[in-house]
């Protein structure tokens, strides 16, 4: 039986969806009733057919609760750990360490105590460290804590210290480091903004490149390196390396919206960040734009996926086929 947490998520709702044209019985995590809709909505993207979502054994619980989690864990021989709490804001950093490295921890414990047979984890490109200038970057770069790195990259970090220590303890893991991933639903949330914004016409871009994947392909590398005999590795899934003009550029042709014209410099996301501080420490309201978020919109960080590519001979989507079949599910209003 596989257990899924982090089910309602964007990784994970599609992760469902493609574990369920499979025989296997799924248990997955949920928090509130509410959050199912989103699930509900995913699936409706694939088919019309509601039976693949009645597969699945909801089971409420808190990851970060270990009286509730306990009880998941019961006949179970596969877990994929997709939860995680994603922020840029300070304030959330004692909230993004209780669920990304406590939460992981409890999930790690209970595998060993379980004896589950394989564990994939979700992780993050921001928990893989820097390349020399000009160079890809690889599973081999080691992440830097004396660098000013963001509360999300610390606790995704902190998270994969967790899962390896499992590989140190008896259960076989595998760790996935998408770059930025892109899929339909949760459209006020994560790379669903940026469908939002331009398609309501946001005017600004900027020219930082990061890493984009579809999350698709997430989860298809998700599955086959779970059913493969691959076990303790890392792989950085990364379609293609684009700007985020590029990607602005692509999600405005493909809603036939006009594009961002107005590029902004660094300097006027640095003065902006910190205006934007200032207001959420008064109105007690999250910022529009963090010290890191501005630094990652200008910021040049190329990955290879060269190692998933010749592990399982993996091809990915393109990003522009991503990018349009994701706007051709955007709630159009």
């Amino acid at each position: 039986m596989i257990l899924v947490t982090g089910g309602t998520g964007l990784v994970g709702s599609h992760l469902l969806y493609h574990l369920s044209l499979q025989n296997d019985t799924i248990r997955a995590v949920y928090r509130t009733k509410s959050s199912l809709e989103n699930v509900k909505k995913v699936f409706s993207y694939y088919t019309s057919d509601e039976s693949y979502f009645e597969k699945i054994e909801w089971f409420q619980a808190d990851i970060t609760d270990v009286p509730s989690m306990i009880p998941a864990f019961l006949g179970i021989q596969y877990v994929y750990h997709c939860a995680a709490f994603i922020s840029f804001h300070p304030k959330d950093y004692r909230r993004m360490r209780k669920v990304n490295i406590h939460g992981t921890a409890i999930i790690v414990n209970l595998c060993i105590d379980s004896k589950i047979q394989k564990l994939c984890f979700v992780g993050s490109i921001a928990s893989v460290g820097d390349a020399v200038k000009g160079e890809l970057i690889t599973e081999e770069n080691e992440w830097n804590k004396e660098l000013d790195n963001s509360g999300y990259s610390i606790t995704k970090f902190g998270a994969e210290m967790e899962v390896w220590r499992a590989s140190q303890e008896g259960v076989d893991v595998v760790i996935v480091n998408p770059g930025v991933i892109l899929g339909s639903g949760f459209w006020n949330a994560g790379s669903g903004k940026l469908f939002s914004q331009v398609y309501k016409e946001f005017p600004f871009y900027t020219e930082g490149v990061t890493g984009f994947v579809a999350v698709q392909d997430v989860v298809k590398a998700m599955i086959l390196l779970m059913n493969s005999t691959v076990i303790n590795e890392r792989f950085i899934l990364v379609s293609e390396n684009k700007s985020f003009k590029e990607i602005f550029f692509l999600i405005a042709d493909a809603f036939g919206k006009k594009r961002p014209s107005k590029k902004i410099k660094p300097w006027q996301t640095s003065v902006f960040w910190r205006i934007s501080s200032l207001f959420s420490f008064f109105s007690r309201k999250e910022p529009l734009l963090s010290k890191y978020s501005a630094r990652s919109a200008h910021s040049v960080s190329e990955y290879s996926s060269e190692k998933i590519r010749k592990t399982l001979n993996f091809e990915f989507e393109k990003i522009r086929d991503t990018v349009k079949r994701v706007c051709q599910n955007y709630p159009k209003i």
